[in-house]
């Protein structure tokens, strides 16, 4: 199916395509490495009077170190995430998610700040930004502002980026030497998953953090789980008891892919895996 008519505008700095955002409002839409939009305008489920794209505002691409956090830019593709030294080095875990995302082709194509902006609760790499503690720096007329990752993400396909504001880059706390692992269960290669997982440990374990995928309207941490992990022992009993409360206060979809309470098995059984993995065991 052909799109509709729209206009395209190619901004070239942060503040022109703001300023875009300003003058159209909500008939403009955002177009990173467009793998979620085209597919949308393509179906005419969407048909935006305006497409702004981001692609030729070099200063969103990149990743750097900026003391205790490594700065990626919301137009960095997955590719260049999974691949970064800095990544692997300091935030791993996203290094190990970005790695699932689809398939080669989307990797080169898609964008990690345009990933998180779509905000589906099925994407990987929300769960394993929540899991971090990233943050997420918007910009917008009246500057920019800095959100925390567990007020980024609203509700399915929602963030906290308002209609005239766009992620400029998100900031991931350093995680050095920390164990990681991204679980992800699918019936299909390239499929969105079912249930995933992401889990990132300190030592064995002083400290865990464990991020849900597509077990919400939004990505979820498994609180229950990390507080059964802090100072436990990475041995299979321990972390397998742990996971076990991985689904408490989730609400998982029923879909034809599987049942709320076939995820929540899925989210306990994955939980441990991955955290037996990032621990080495």
């Amino acid at each position: 199916m052909i799109p509709v008519k729209f206009d395209y505008l190619a901004p070239t700095s942060v503040e022109e395509a703001v300023s875009a955002l300003g003058e159209h409002g909500d008939e403009a839409k955002i177009m990173a490495g467009g793998q979620s939009l085209l597919p949308v305008l393509r179906m005419r489920l969407n048909a935006p009077e305006v497409v702004i794209d981001l692609g030729g505002i070099s200063s969103l691409r990149g990743i750097r170190d900026d003391g205790d956090a490594i700065v990626i830019g919301a137009m960095t593709t997955h590719h260049d995430v999974r691949d970064h030294e800095l990544v692997h080095q300091h935030a791993l875990l996203l290094s190990k998610a970005a790695a699932e995302v689809a398939d080669a082709q989307i990797r080169h194509r898609g964008t990690f700040g345009g990933a998180l902006a779509h905000a589906d609760p099925a994407g990987d790499l929300g769960a394993p930004a929540l899991a971090l503690g990233a943050q997420f720096v918007i910009a917008g007329a009246a500057g920019t502002r800095t959100v925390e990752a567990a007020d980024f993400f609203v509700d399915l396909f929602e963030t906290a980026i308002g209609e005239d504001e766009i992620l400029t880059e998100v900031r991931v706390p350093k995680h050095t030497g920390w164990g990681a692992h991204y679980e992800k269960f699918v019936r299909v290669a390239h499929q969105w998953p079912i249930v995933a997982v992401a889990a990132t440990v300190r030592g064995s374990i002083d400290e865990a953090r464990v991020g849900l995928t597509n077990m919400g309207s939004t990505p979820l941490r498994a609180s229950a789980t990390e507080e059964a992990l802090a100072g436990a022992s990475a041995t299979e009993d321990g972390v397998r008891a742990a996971a076990e409360l991985a689904a408490e206060g989730t609400s998982p979809p029923s879909d034809l892919n599987g049942a709320a309470d076939y995820r929540q098995h899925l989210a306990r059984v994955l939980t441990g895996r991955a955290v037996l993995k990032a621990a080495g065991a």
